[in-house]
């Protein structure tokens, strides 16, 4: 068995699989969600379409084959396989066989939204829910470019990391907060699927603040987890200028992870210039991070997760509450809605 088999709910979900331009007409992709080996692939009308990714005669990867007349066929004996994980083809059986029912691989709900193709691992007969939007994406007035990140770290860590204040001014110093010494404090609140953290301490990001934000606006940060792996972080400044970093985390296997991060912002007549600059900046931060995660993770695997948390650590406690709680089959009490003050020191 898999991790798709033993993480309890957290299966009955879209997961991103890859970008909408990664995915080309002719050539098929390989993915990995939850350890589950998946083709991706494009159909005689262009749309997404994921299967296990292995023929069914002798095991060889269909993710090597080639896409023709909205079917894959595999690349060591040339079986062929339709949109709906058919068998049509097996050419040494001669060209005129039906289509083969006894020989079908599994097939999954596949769709296109965002710019971003995702896959239902669940139970295909009971989807539960819909890809999470990108927030702003293609919006009039906004910038917005996709980040594709591997991380060497699972969903739960890489949704902290995402989340945290605290670590910003050590493993992004001068780059995106600086330590002040200063006292904030934030309101932390968890529902059901989700964890927010609203900040009242006036913040500053850095340099970038100062060519982004020429005008010294007020700025207004919060943080946001979804059930079961996306994070949204939004900085505000005024009415008119917006910054908005989406995550969207597909587990590859317990430590690995690819991350699909949606960069949108709204800086008004600056938007064409700031764009370049944005893409290189937010790449550097990003890195800054994948080094701290494998950093992390390498003590993870010894140890395990043997945490001692601070009152700055709520918002990870609560993250944990929710993917623990899911992780298990959402068996036993449910983590209960709950809002809480924090203080912390930056």
């Amino acid at each position: 068995m898999g991790l798709r088999d033993t993480c309890g709910t957290l299966h009955e979900n879209w997961y991103a699989a890859c970008t909408s331009a990664e995915l080309g007409t002719k050539k098929p992709l390989g993915r990995t969600i939850l350890e589950e080996m998946l083709v991706v692939y494009r159909d005689m009308a262009g749309q997404p379409v994921a299967l296990i990714d292995r023929c069914l005669h002798r095991n060889a990867l269909l993710s090597e084959g080639d896409v023709f007349a909205g079917c894959i066929g595999c690349p060591y004996h040339g079986w062929t396989y339709n949109s709906q994980g058919q068998c049509v083809h097996i050419p040494s059986e001669g060209p005129e066989r039906a289509i083969r029912p006894d020989k079908t691989l599994q097939s999954f709900p596949c769709m296109e939204r965002d710019g971003l193709v995702w896959v239902y691992m669940g139970d295909p007969d009971n989807i539960r829910n819909e890809p999470f939007r990108m927030p702003f994406y293609k919006e009039k007035g906004w910038r917005s470019y996709y980040m594709i990140t591997t991380f060497a770290n699972g969903v739960t860590n890489l949704v902290e990391n995402f989340m945290d204040v605290p670590h910003t001014v050590f493993v992004h110093s001068k780059w995106f907060r600086n330590q002040t010494r200063t006292e904030g404090e934030a309101l932390v609140t968890r529902t059901a699927t989700s964890v927010e953290i609203e900040y009242f301490h006036q913040d500053s990001i850095g340099f970038t603040e100062r060519a982004l934000n020429p005008k010294g606006l007020p700025m207004t940060h919060t943080d946001k987890f979804f059930m079961p792996n996306v994070t949204r972080v939004d900085y505000t400044y005024g009415d008119a200028r917006n910054f908005v970093i989406s995550s969207q985390i597909t587990p590859v296997n317990q430590w690995e992870s690819q991350v699909y991060t949606a960069i949108a912002f709204r800086f008004g007549w600056l938007n064409a210039i700031a764009e370049p600059f944005m893409r290189w900046y937010t790449r550097v931060v990003i890195e800054q991070d994948v080094r701290i995660m494998a950093i992390q993770s390498k003590a993870l695997k010894r140890y395990g997760p043997q945490f001692m948390s601070t009152e700055a650590d709520l918002v990870h406690e609560w993250i944990e509450s929710l993917r623990d709680y899911a992780e298990c089959g959402e068996q036993g009490d449910a983590p209960v809605p709950a809002a809480k003050r924090i203080r912390f020191w930056i």
